[in-house]
């Protein structure tokens, strides 16, 4: 299913919102930029700011591998990869933001990462494999949505089937995250995780941490109103 706008409106500019997507955006033109330079120039660069995890928990001594934790959330692996993740960014962030006001917005974007590499890690803390992306952070934000807004409608493109369709914001973050969970336990089954290309577990990881952050915030919004 792909969502192509939600019907609730936001009162407030997004602004965190649209850095985030401005930042992807100007991080893969670096990367574009340096594979034009050719000279393993962008490989070079993958591979410094890239959260492999086997090489992560080997150097946890080394700064330089925590500050991987964050830099990855910046790089994409192409265009498809990248406009997909700024997409569902936009639709489902500019909301959450409205929501939870922007600077808390932006911290629970930022701790959702994290959570998402913490679950990928402890799921295949062997793997070698280079982990791109915002797309745990932005599962973040689609968690941060469900909890928030469970009502809205996502009109949604669902191919093969019912060309457009409006579906409540439960029911498509339910399935999305459903696939996230079958597809990984696939992949661990087989005997690897990540090892197809997608960070499954990154997905679920940082969709968990945003239902959890948010649920949080409102339990403590109820005791400072008492």
């Amino acid at each position: 299913m792909i969502p192509l706008w939600d019907t609730q409106a936001h009162k407030r500019p997004p602004v965190f919102t649209v850095l985030l997507i401005l930042a992807n955006l100007a991080v893969f033109g670096h990367e574009v930029w340096l594979g034009l330079q050719g000279g393993g120039a962008l490989d070079a660069f993958v591979t410094r700011h890239a959260l492999v995890p086997a090489r992560l928990l080997a150097g946890w001594d080394d700064e330089a591998q925590w500050l991987t934790l964050g830099s990855h959330l910046f790089l994409h692996g192409g265009v498809a990869h990248v406009l997909g993740n700024c997409w569902f960014l936009w639709i489902f962030g500019n909301n959450a933001e409205d929501k939870l006001g922007s600077l808390r917005y932006l911290l629970f974007y930022v701790v959702s990462g994290l959570g998402a590499a913490a679950l990928q890690v402890a799921v295949d803390p062997s793997s070698t494999v280079p982990m791109v992306g915002a797309s745990g952070a932005i599962s973040g934000v689609l968690g941060m949505y469900f909890i928030l807004l469970p009502t809205a409608w996502i009109v949604t493109l669902v191919p093969w089937i019912v060309p457009v369709v409006p579906v409540p914001a439960f029911v498509f973050l339910l399935l999305w995250f459903a696939l996230q969970m079958w597809s990984g336990t696939g992949e661990l089954m087989s005997g690897g995780a990540g090892e197809g290309g997608v960070a499954w577990w990154a997905h679920a990881g940082g969709f968990l941490s945003g239902v959890l952050l948010v649920l949080w915030a409102k339990a403590g919004g109820r005791r400072s109103r008492r």
